[in-house]
């Protein structure tokens, strides 16, 4: 009997229940992980490193950067957790493995806590649901997988911290999803819907098709997994009968490595909403096309840095990460440095909070390469977001290059049409060669004009070589 453990376990409730927000910097974190984590004080005598040394902001930087190959892959399991000891966790989550083979990440109940502050300000700040009856629906596939039981146990630590919510978890099941909707939904103040972007469309979209009427409901969304447009945010929030798109659906910058790392205020959503309309200073502010993730952080829990315009964070965990490179394009931002960008341009949004920003494009390995331009599928979701396009497509599609005969490269966008619906595949690329265009001066510049419009391809709904039904979707392939 771990003693010790069910003691943590009681501080950590305390703290969170009493908001007691953490103090510890990220040098204290270092310092505590180099004395308790065997694995990282191996890496640390590896690379030369005398934890001793490190006592200012600048040593830290100097330290190694770690990565699942460099430091996860390279240690014995309990050897990466907190004493050496693996029984010290009560949850194994295992990675997606979508750029590699499957990583398993265990957990504490009280590593949870921590994460439960993210789903906390949301819930809070936007959604009000310390003061409306809430029911929580976890639409995240449910297993071994991080997203669907983490979001589970953390609205659970909030109702058991007194907020009236009431969580069911149908997970990636819509028959069931939409089953319980209407026996449930009548008896609170509003419906939050917690899924991946696509998934939570189709539910919506189905449940339109089948005279489920959303807008009596006062519906919400938690998102996750995959960044999405402005546009895509205003189409589900109509669908859906959502009234306020900056409060009423929030994303989270997750992975399983460690849980939510930041999180959608309706401060970050207003500033981004901003940006949506004007490409110029978006692409001046995050030094790109794309409309990345943009969110807020809790530098005490989780700490940021950037690397070659790639992230780095530090956090605790079950498994404690120092200086983590999790491999995503990115950048961060102070409040005072973003704030001080909408002013100079116009835009003075209402600041409820003084976090610091991260903005997130994704992986680049989730690219297509087109006459020197990086096509990114961010991009592309504009286009199928039009009217007169959204209403008989998913969302979801498939970027590619392919070759014809004589080696001539044309780009290749295979879309999802919705259940039973047809399309006309010519609108599509028109629409989405207009929005390329507009969004993407790479690819203005860079494709002869004769060469912009892509060759679109109309799947049916759950196509198995396209858009098999129960795997996680990629937006782009490999010639």
């Amino acid at each position: 009997m771990d003693v010790e453990r069910g003691a943590r376990v009681v501080e950590g409730f305390e703290s969170f229940f009493a908001d007691d927000r953490p103090e510890e910097s990220v040098l204290d974190l270092f310092r505590r992980v180099a004395a308790t984590v065997p694995a990282y004080r191996k890496f640390l005598a590896e690379h030369d490193v005398d934890p001793a040394s490190v006592v200012t902001m600048d040593d830290f930087r100097a330290l190694p950067m770690i990565d699942k190959e460099s430091y996860h892959r390279r240690y014995p399991l309990p050897e990466l957790c907190r004493d050496g000891r693996l029984d010290g966790c009560d949850v194994i989550a295992v990675s997606s493995g979508s750029s590699g083979r499957p990583t398993v990440w265990p957990r504490s109940l009280v590593d949870e806590l921590a994460i439960a502050r993210r789903f906390e300000q949301v819930f809070r700040d936007g959604f009000q649901a310390h003061e409306r009856s809430t029911l929580a629906v976890v639409c995240f596939p449910l297993g071994t997988w991080v997203g669907g039981l983490f979001t589970l146990a953390c609205t659970r630590h909030l109702a058991a911290k007194g907020y009236p919510i009431t969580v069911v978890a149908p997970g990636n099941n819509k028959a069931e999803i939409l089953r319980v909707l209407p026996e449930l939904a009548d008896h609170f103040d509003q419906v939050v819907l917690l899924g991946y972007p696509p998934f939570v469309k189709d539910v919506v979209d189905t449940g339109v098709a089948a005279g489920f009427d959303w807008s009596r409901h006062a519906v919400k969304l938690v998102l996750a997994g995959e960044v999405f447009s402005e546009e895509w945010r205003d189409l589900v929030g109509r669908r859906a009968g959502m009234a306020d798109p900056v409060r009423d659906s929030a994303s989270l910058y997750g992975t399983a490595d460690a849980g939510v790392l930041g999180n959608e205020t309706p401060l970050s959503v207003s500033i981004r909403r901003f940006l949506a309309s004007r490409p110029d200073l978006a692409r001046e502010l995050f030094g790109d096309s794309r409309l990345p993730t943009l969110v807020q952080y809790d530098p005490a829990s989780r700490f940021f840095e950037v690397d070659g315009g790639t992230l780095l964070f530090s956090g605790d965990n079950g498994v404690p990460l120092i200086r983590y490179h999790i491999a995503d394009d990115g950048g961060v931002l102070t409040s005072a440095e973003m704030l001080d960008f909408c002013a100079r341009n116009g835009f003075t949004p209402e600041a409820d909070n003084d976090l610091p920003f991260v903005f997130v494009f994704g992986r680049s390995l989730f690219t297509v390469s087109f006459f020197g331009a990086n096509v990114y599928p961010e991009n592309v979701t504009v286009g199928l977001e039009q009217p007169g396009i959204s209403d008989w497509v998913t969302g979801k599609f498939v970027l590619e290059t392919v070759a014809d005969s004589d080696e001539n490269t044309r780009l290749r966008i295979t879309v999802e049409l919705a259940p039973d619906r047809t399309g006309d595949p010519a609108v599509v690329a028109d629409s989405v060669r207009r929005q390329l265009v507009r969004l993407n001066s790479e690819f203005a510049h860079y494709v002869p004009a004769e060469r912009q419009t892509p060759e679109v391809v109309l799947k049916p709904a759950g196509d198995p070589e396209y858009f098999p039904i129960g795997v996680k979707h990629r937006y782009t392939r490999s010639p």
